[in-house]
């Protein structure tokens, strides 16, 4: 196959509730901190969206989707080779693979949001999060249970990341088609949620200033 050209989608993540992607602490908490924290660049502290979260989001909402993955009922990846999920995304297991279209880059903080998250640590001393508490409640008394008690970092609301993600297209690719394609994954994620504990209200998006351009 012959690569013919390559495609950029641009945008920004705009977090219109706390955004929790998980990281480590190798079991160190500090003061006040807490035991579930986001994940960080390990130089900077700032927080950042891994590319591997965003693309496999869009994958397994893509999946689910009546029209799009042909072969998860064992809960695993499509690895079909024939639908659109396999020819953007890769398909999964199979010994000839479907070569992958689509590179999905690290988003990274905004410089305006990491100027009101830097003021934030200044004044507050607020380490790039906020710190939600969260209670298991009991069946029977209706109260807080026990021992309940977790606290989880956010990215707080409000924060912005810029998204960039490549496609690769070969001779014989549709263009649109593709393009569209990963615009429907995207708008998926916006009616879903990002991260983790959606139900509980976390990560909804909102994906601005989206822009499709052909790469030099």
């Amino acid at each position: 196959m012959k690569l013919r050209k390559f495609v950029s989608i641009t945008g920004t993540i705009h977090c219109e509730s706390g955004l929790r992607i998980g990281g480590t602490k190798e079991g160190i908490i500090e003061p006040g901190g807490s035991e579930n924290t986001i994940l960080r660049h390990p130089i900077t502290s700032l927080p950042y969206i891994p590319g591997s979260s965003l693309k496999g989001k869009m994958r397994s909402l893509l999946e689910t989707d009546a029209s799009s993955g042909a072969n998860i009922d064992n809960g695993r990846p499509c690895g079909c080779g024939t639908c659109l999920v396999c020819k953007v995304f890769g398909s999964h297991g199979m010994a000839h693979k479907e070569i992958t279209r689509i590179l999905v880059r690290d988003c990274v903080i905004t410089d305006k949001s990491e100027t009101v998250l830097r003021t934030a640590q200044e004044e507050k001393g607020v380490n790039f999060a906020e710190i939600k508490s969260e209670n298991i409640i009991d069946r029977k008394s209706g109260i807080a249970a026990k021992g309940g008690l977790r606290t989880q970092e956010r990215v707080p609301s409000g924060t912005e990341f810029s998204m960039n993600i490549t496609l690769k297209l070969f001779d014989g690719d549709n263009e649109g088609q593709i393009v569209d394609f990963v615009r429907k994954g995207l708008d998926l994620i916006q009616k879903d949620y990002l991260g983790s504990s959606g139900s509980r209200g976390y990560g909804k998006i909102k994906i601005e200033n989206l822009e499709v351009n052909d790469l030099a």
